[in-house]
């Protein structure tokens, strides 16, 4: 194969580093029988052992810095994170109704790895399965109390609460501005942050024969350079993202599961509680990791998404039914409406919504992007653009719709029947779910169901995060030794059981300004991607980089 430019000349191929006498980090080091690439491994795993170490010395510094971290990036920034989101979801409305959307990831015979049950299965399993546990009660009912002033049923309604800076003066306008605002939050723009990154690696990848690793995507850009600091840093970059986003997800199924146990069980929840929980999970995610992505996360991905509608489909039949299919509607009609207004960076008064909420959501998905991103990207072969931007952004758009309807709605209903309901008073996040499933029948079985899912889901982000990490690190190898994906399942637990520790009563801050704090400069990497990306395709379109046969390339 013929060598490109750093420019990368139009009508030779890529080179995958094999080719070369230039290996990633140019020594591939095997101590303990692991295939360490510098300097990426090396770079990554010392800092964030450092960091563990320094937070545990000075926890009370720590706590200080993490909490008003958040705040400020949040507040200075809330535009950028803003700007960038939509620009994410233009480029991928652009790509599916644009000549661009039949280009096949893998070539013209390529065919898809995973029927679409498998693999939508770990796409939701991977994307957001704890969030959706966590925040499917608490944020519709966050959003509805502010529009109604916290008063359940109260027609005279506040007039400062924005996500829309809209006056609601009924209960059914604050339950549709509160779903629209939720769903906002989990449809398609997070989902569009997603796809570009794992379009980007797929392509790189199974279209020019790249290591599946977040440096193959900028070279279009940067060229031979990829493979020298400029990699290193894109690279390195990528962990630390995917490691914080990873430790504050598992943060809120930590404080979730252990809520419902308590709830349930009447267990404790303290720090001891809570780094036992991990311990536990961890090692659950140690076993599903050795059984590798069939064994292990495929089959745990399809047990979450059996329970999870059997969950939904069990809240449907007994909850309000008719008031769930008004909420799903009305919400998602509102959703439609104001998506433009809710999205704007610059044209609302309320600091709360757009800072508090919007600007920290999308620093959260764009600090799991890498992870996510590059997990869809290896279930994805086979797939068209189109196919692949319409199933990664619309599909799970309308499941979001149906689950927060369905959820949230019947929480607000509840409250609204009753204002002196467990739920209506409840400030604690992580119960909301359970205090809305206490009035169904079998409250016991589903509440524990609830906590089954959590776990599992928690298993499931651990596992396939310890997998993409581990290839990045081994410099895009997806066949690295298992005791390296057992050395970072494990690191993923102590920076979570960490920041836990640290944390205190605000645990769960000190995780969220670790994956804004990350979130931020990987935002400047992504924008750098949808223009690679953008490259890359117009070159395959128009034949400037040979087609290939369908075959994924050096039998990669």
């Amino acid at each position: 194969m013929t060598n490109v430019t750093e420019s990368g000349t139009p009508g030779e191929l890529a080179p995958h580093p094999s080719d070369t006498e230039f290996e990633i980090g140019q020594d591939n080091i095997q101590p303990f029988g692991l295939d360490i690439h510098n300097p990426v491994f090396a770079i990554s795993s010392i800092a964030i052992l450092a960091f563990v170490i320094l937070t545990l010395m000075f926890q009370e510094q720590a706590a200080g810095a993490f909490g008003s971290m958040r705040g400020w990036l949040t507040e200075t920034f809330d535009w950028f994170f803003l700007s960038a989101a939509n620009i994410f979801v233009l480029l991928c409305l652009f790509l599916m109704v644009t000549p661009f959307g039949s280009i096949r990831l893998g070539g013209k015979g390529a065919r898809p790895d995973y029927n679409y049950l498998g693999w939508f299965a770990m796409l939701f399993a991977a994307g957001m399965g704890i969030g959706l546990m966590f925040f499917g009660v608490s944020e519709p009912m966050s959003h509805f109390a502010s529009s109604m002033g916290g008063v359940a049923g109260d027609a005279g309604a506040r007039t400062d609460w924005a996500p829309l800076g809209a006056a609601v003066n009924n209960v059914d306008g604050a339950r549709d501005l509160a779903m629209a605002a939720t769903i906002f939050h989990w449809a398609l723009h997070p989902w569009a942050i997603y796809a570009v990154v794992a379009l980007s690696l797929a392509f790189f990848t199974f279209n020019r024969g790249l290591p599946l690793t977040l440096r193959s995507a900028f070279y279009p850009i940067l060229g031979e350079r990829v493979w020298g600091w400029w990699g290193h840093l894109i690279d390195t970059l990528a962990v630390f993202a995917t490691l914080f986003g990873l430790a504050t997800s598992l943060g809120f199924g930590t404080e979730q599961a252990l809520a419902g146990l308590n709830y349930l069980f009447g267990w404790g929840t303290g720090p001891i509680a809570k780094v036992l929980l991990i311990a536990a999970i961890t090692i659950l995610a140690l076993i599903s990791v050795i059984r590798g992505l069939d064994g292990g996360v495929k089959v745990l991905s399809e047990i979450n998404i059996a329970l999870a509608a059997l969950l939904l489909i069990f809240v449907f039949a007994v909850g309000p039914t008719a008031e769930i299919f008004a909420t799903i509607v009305s919400g998602g009609a509102a959703y439609v409406t104001e998506l433009v207004p809710l999205s704007n960076p610059f044209g609302r008064d309320d600091d709360n919504f757009r800072q508090g909420w919007t600007a920290f959501y999308w620093a959260w998905w764009i600090s799991w992007s890498p992870f996510v991103g590059m997990f869809i990207a290896r279930v994805s072969r086979g797939r068209t653009v189109r196919e692949f931007v319409f199933c990664v952004i619309v599909i799970p758009t309308l499941v979001s719709v149906l689950w927060m309807g369905a959820f949230g709605g019947t929480a607000i209903s509840q409250v609204v029947a009753d204002a002196a309901a467990p739920l209506a008073t409840e400030t604690n996040n992580a119960l909301k779910l359970f205090q809305m499933l206490s009035p169904l029948p079998l409250a016991a079985i589903t509440s524990f169901l609830g906590i089954v899912l959590v776990l599992v889901f928690f298993v499931t982000s651990s596992d396939s995060g310890s997998l993409v990490i581990d290839t990045i690190t081994a410099g895009g190898k997806t066949d690295a030794p298992v005791s390296q994906r057992v050395f970072w399942c494990s690191f993923e637990g102590i920076v979570a059981a960490t920041l836990l520790l640290i944390g205190g009563a605000s645990a769960l801050s000190a995780l969220q300004a670790m994956a804004v704090s990350t979130g931020f400069p990987f935002t400047i990497v992504l924008l750098g991607m949808c223009v690679s990306l953008m490259i890359g395709l117009n070159r395959e379109r128009t034949g400037a980089w040979p087609l290939r046969d369908g075959t994924r390339p050096h039998g990669g």
